[in-house]
């Protein structure tokens, strides 16, 4: 009987999250039975499925736990089970399953190239552009042959944001006005806006976007842990005379295209044209920490939680 540890509320958050808020318990998990069962960590360790024999490398969310039993006739097809691909590149890290190749490089490619549309020429501008999505979207916006702008919240990450090629990028903490940082580093007003962050910055950036401007609205990181509604401004007559397209997208709308996705990331990868980085947290036992550095900013790309000691990634 294989044991599994696994984090569970301790209680309901109030305000940012804290690691009293999390408990780690151990429990054993569920023998395999007939009827195509697999018991994941997250390579296959044993398995009753001939679709995912042992040693399969897989992606699913099946919450933070070390190990775990998943019965592939019943999966959610919002959440489905992904084997790696067969083509994998052995000398790229399997972590990036679960970033620029996994979850969130397709919510760069298919949030920006499905709804912001870029077109050669154009200014795209993504806040919260060191991340793990946001990186990645500053990248495919010069592959488009647009021009790159990017905010993020330290002077370190802006220099990274310009060894990547981003044309432009600023500091939202330090610069005196949002506003004209935006003018300096969009001269030309923005074409496609790239949304991690909402509320008041939003609402700055939309004074900013050119006629018939798109939007693609994929977080809004800076009120998830308001215990209270942001309230206005309200940027309608805004999106109104402007002519604006704003849509909020979850990416498993795109999961039956995820394979070219991955296919067309695995390639930028290789050729050099997509670069990455990963903010690695050592030990299964330390995931509240780096899940609550992701509110605070201590990431630099895609944040992953390593299993000790073993090749297997949260």
């Amino acid at each position: 009987m294989v044991k599994s540890k696994r984090f569970i509320f301790a209680r309901h958050f109030d305000g940012l999250p804290k690691e009293s808020d999390f408990q780690l318990v151990e429990e054993e998990t569920p023998e395999l039975k007939d009827g195509g069962k697999a018991a994941a960590w997250p390579g296959v360790i044993e398995s009753k499925s001939s679709d995912f024999p042992v040693g399969t490398v897989i992606m699913n969310q099946y919450g933070w736990c070390s190990h775990a039993v998943i019965d592939v006739n019943k999966r959610d097809p919002q959440n489905p089970l992904r084997k790696a691909p067969a083509d994998y590149p052995n000398d790229l890290p399997l972590s990036l399953l679960l970033g620029a190749v996994g979850m969130t490089g397709m919510t760069a490619y298919f949030g920006l190239t499905k709804l912001c549309e870029p077109k050669e020429g154009e200014t795209v501008f993504v806040n919260g552009a060191a991340g793990a999505v946001g990186s990645i979207v500053g990248q495919i916006a010069k592959i488009k042959g647009c021009r790159a702008v990017g905010s993020a919240g330290s002077d370190a990450k802006v220099a990274w944001l310009k060894e990547l090629g981003f044309d432009a990028a600023f500091n939202y903490k330090t610069v005196s006005s949002l506003d004209a940082a935006l003018k300096e580093a969009a001269p030309n007003g923005i074409d496609c806006y790239f949304d991690n962050v909402g509320a008041d910055f939003s609402s700055t950036v939309l004074n900013h976007m050119n006629l018939f401007g798109r939007m693609a609205i994929c977080g809004s990181i800076s009120t998830y842990n308001d215990n209270e509604p942001a309230k206005g401004p309200y940027p309608f007559v805004t999106i109104l005379s402007k002519q604006l397209t704003l849509r909020g997208f979850k990416v498993p709308r795109w999961f039956n295209e995820w394979p070219k996705g991955m296919d067309q990331m695995v390639q930028w990868i290789t050729e050099g044209k997509i670069k990455y980085r990963e903010h690695v947290t050592e030990g299964f036992e330390n995931m509240p920490k780096a899940f609550i550095g992701m509110f605070v900013g201590e990431n630099t790309g895609k944040a992953v939680v390593k299993l000790q000691g073993e090749n297997a990634w949260l």
